[in-house]
């Protein structure tokens, strides 16, 4: 496996093994082959040299709108037998997705063929990611709660007999409804921690509620409320800081996915988009995903996930969500190990490649 990296910085932050790694000459972490990938207007030349140094692999896969340079391409169209080319696409629980899984699209005028790969939530996409161990892990830290009391006391977090406070993580983007909930949740009647990675939500939080920036370990209390600031973390850690929580806030794909694994109740941010493009995958994936939950806690879900999206008032939504969180509770586990019978992203490529007699099965 080789991995082409723009931003090496952002890669140093989510897997602190590539310090020591060079970055100009790359090196391996893992199995994996780091390569510094130089897309500069200026640096044109060398990606040019950098991309005919190395043979392309049996497989290519350009991931989420990331267009192959041309000098690779060419490089590709040399070679005996031909890579299979591979466009992962972005995730979405939108009923098209599945018809054009795996679909071939000839290149007009090289010859090439890219086939489309989607992820996605049922059989006929090509699954989630989910690393081999991943909810054996889980299990181990969700089955022990000395294990999770240890984690939170890590940090600094100690919701001691209150067995009615709720930890909350929160990773979203900019959000204009965050002052309000937050001021909700310093009057409501329940504890809330609030678990806040460093970052542009940190700033948000703090500025909301008239505070200067918490430094990571730092706590600060508005009645009810308590936000905690947490480090930058890697992937494992996010991991934990998911399973730790009652719910988690997320945004995006890849914490997403994350929560899913987590088997917690969770909100999700999605990326906003041009011309509200956004709402359609938001609502697909709600119904899907609260298909077979009760009708109020349906409405409940759905009615917070939309008001956290720009569509309503968060806390006009919250009490009822709150009400809900012992039935998502369950509901979340129950997706998860139906998602996890099904195949994972990674070994449905392999697979895809292997029956493509491209890569030996």
């Amino acid at each position: 496996m080789r991995l082409w990296v723009d931003d090496w910085s952002v890669l140093q932050g989510i897997c602190p093994q590539v310090v020591d790694v060079d970055e100009k000459a790359g090196g391996q972490v893992a199995g994996i082959e780091l390569r510094r990938w130089n897309s500069t207007p200026d640096s044109a030349e060398q990606w040019h040299l950098a991309a005919n140094e190395v043979e392309p692999g049996a497989v290519v896969i350009e991931a989420f709108a990331c267009t192959l340079p041309e000098a690779h391409v060419q490089t590709m169209l040399g070679q005996q037998p031909r890579p299979l080319w591979i466009n992962l696409e972005y995730l979405s629980a939108e009923a098209w997705v599945a018809a054009c899984h795996a679909m071939a699209s000839p290149h007009p005028r090289l010859g090439l063929v890219k086939h489309f790969f989607f992820p996605g939530f049922d059989e006929h996409t090509g699954g989630l990611l989910r690393e081999p161990g991943l909810l054996q892990r889980r299990a181990a830290f969700r089955d022990d709660p000395a294990a999770r009391k240890a984690w939170l006391a890590g940090r600094g977090i100690e919701p001691g007999d209150d067995k009615e406070a709720l930890c909350v993580s929160l990773f979203a983007y900019a959000q204009t409804g965050l002052p309000a909930l937050l001021q909700a949740w310093s009057t409501g009647q329940r504890s809330v921690h609030l678990l806040v990675p460093e970052g542009r939500m940190l700033e948000a939080v703090c500025s909301a509620l008239g505070s200067t920036l918490l430094a990571v370990g730092e706590h600060l209390s508005r009645a009810s409320l308590i936000v905690h600031a947490l480090p930058f973390t890697d992937q494992d850690g996010y991991d934990e800081l998911l399973w730790a929580c009652d719910l988690n806030f997320v945004r995006g794909e890849d914490s997403f996915v994350r929560a899913q694994w987590a088997g917690r109740p969770f909100v999700w941010h999605i990326y906003p988009q041009d011309e509200n493009a956004h709402r359609p995958k938001l609502e697909a994936f709600m119904e899907r995903y609260a298909a077979r939950l009760d009708p109020q806690a349906a409405a409940a879900l759905k009615a917070f996930w939309w008001a956290w999206n720009g569509c309503g008032d968060a806390v006009d939504a919250w009490p009822d969500f709150l009400a809900a969180l012992p039935i998502l509770n369950a509901h979340a586990e129950r997706w998860c190990n139906e998602r996890a019978a099904q195949k994972d992203l990674a070994s449905a490529l392999i697979a895809f490649c292997s029956h493509s007699q491209i890569v030996p099965g």
